[in-house]
C-alpha cells in the first residue's frame, strides 16, 4: 500500500505510464512529426477535450504524435468534412472522459493497493492494473461495436448521420426532484444503481439497447415496435419488483430518427418524450405508429385516449398499452 507521502511520486509514475513515455514536444512539433498543419492538432486537441496550451509548451509524448497519425490515417476522417471530422473527435473525447471520470478512483486504489510503496512496485502494479483494465475495456467495447455494426448495416446504415426507421422510448422516475432534497447522497447513488440496472437488463434481455442514461431517465431504441412494447412492459414490472424504487413513466414512439454518433434525433425522439411527460405513474403510452402496429398483436391491449397539446405538438393522440389479462 502506498503511503500519503509517496504519492506524489505514485501520481507521477502513473502518469508517466499512462502517458506512454515522457513529456518531450510541444504542440508544434508533434505537428512536424505527424506530417500535419499544427493548425490540425490545435483542432484535434480542442475535439477530444484536452487543454490546449500555448504552442511552444511541452505536454506531448510519442503516444500523441502516433495518435494523430493514427487520425490522419482514417480514410473516413480524410474524406469526410472537417466539421464532421471534428464532430466525430469530440463525441469519441467526450465518451471517453466519461469513463475516464467514473474509472479514475478505481483504477488509482487497485494501484495503491497492489504497490507496496516503492518506485518499481507501483510501475509494477500500473502496469498490471491497466493492463486489466484495458482488457476487460477492449472485451465490453468489442461486443457493443459488433452489436452495433450489425444494426447499423441492418438497417443501412454506415455514415456518421443516417436516418432509421426505429421505435424509441423512454422511462422516467417519479418524483425524482422531490426524493433528491431527501435522500443522502450514499441512498441516491443506490436507488439509480437500481433504476439502471433494472431497465437496462430489461431493455437488453427484450431486444433493445440503451441510448443513453440521464440522472432519472432512460432512453432506449429498438428495431421494431413489438420490441420496444416488450421493452417498455418489461421496464414498468421490472422496476416495481425493485423495493423503494420510484412509479415510472414510460413512452414509446415509431418513426424515423437521425442517427447521430450513437444518439437519437427528430420527431419521433420527441414525440416518446412528450408522451412520456403525460403519461400517468406506472403506465406505458404509444404514439398512433406503435399502436397501429401493435393492432393484429393478441397479447396487448390498447387503449385510446383523446388528443393533448403539447410543446411543439397541438394534438399529439396517446394509447394506453398493457399485456391482455389472460382468461
Amino acid at each position: 500500500m502506498v503511503s500519503t507521502e509517496n504519492s506524489e511520486q505514485a501520481r507521477a509514475i502513473i502518469e508517466t505510464y499512462l502517458l506512454d513515455g515522457e513529456r518531450r514536444y510541444d504542440r508544434t512539433k508533434v505537428a512536424e512529426l505527424a506530417g500535419v498543419e499544427p493548425e490540425t492538432t490545435r483542432r484535434l486537441w480542442g475535439a477530444l477535450g484536452f487543454p490546449a496550451g500555448p504552442d511552444d509548451a511541452v505536454e506531448y509524448t510519442d503516444a500523441d504524435v502516433a495518435a494523430v497519425r493514427g487520425f490522419r490515417g482514417l480514410a473516413v476522417f480524410e474524406d469526410t468534412d472537417p466539421r464532421a471530422a471534428a464532430a466525430a473527435a469530440r463525441t469519441l473525447g467526450q465518451s471517453m472522459a466519461r469513463l475516464a471520470e467514473w474509472q479514475a478512483e478505481l483504477v488509482a486504489s487497485e494501484i495503491l493497493e497492489r504497490a507496496d510503496g516503492s518506485a518499481e512496485s507501483v510501475r509494477a502494479a500500473t502496469e498490471s492494473a491497466v493492463a486489466q483494465f484495458e482488457e476487460l475495456q477492449k472485451y465490453a467495447w468489442r461486443r457493443h461495436l459488433a452489436a452495433a455494426i450489425t444494426r447499423s448495416l441492418d438497417g443501412n446504415g454506415g455514415s456518421e448521420d443516417s436516418t432509421r426507421t426505429l421505435a424509441v422510448g423512454f422511462a422516467d422516475m417519479v418524483g425524482y426532484t422531490r426524493l433528491t432534497r431527501h435522500l443522502h447522497p450514499d441512498e441516491l447513488g443506490m436507488l439509480l444503481e437500481a433504476f439502471e440496472s433494472t431497465t437496462t437488463a430489461a431493455i437488453t434481455q427484450n431486444g433493445g439497447w440503451v441510448i443513453k442514461n440521464v440522472g432519472d431517465e432512460v432512453m432506449f431504441a429498438a428495431e421494431t415496435p413489438l420490441q420496444a412494447a416488450k421493452i417498455a412492459l418489461a421496464v414498468q414490472e421490472s422496476t416495481m419488483m425493485v423495493g423503494g424504487t420510484p412509479e415510472l413513466r414510460v413512452a414509446v414512439a415509431y418513426g424515423p430518427a437521425l442517427q447521430r454518433f450513437g444518439d437519437l434525433y427528430g420527431s419521433v425522439v420527441n414525440i416518446a418524450a412528450r408522451l412520456t411527460g403525460v403519461a400517468r405513474p406506472g403506465t406505458v403510452l404509444i404514439d398512433d405508429a406503435t399502436a397501429s402496429a401493435l393492432a393484429d398483436e393478441p397479447q396487448y391491449s390498447i387503449r385510446h385516449l383523446r388528443s393533448v397539446r403539447v410543446r411543439g405538438f397541438n394534438r399529439l393522440r396517446p394509447h394506453v398499452l398493457r399485456l391482455r389479462e389472460r382468461r
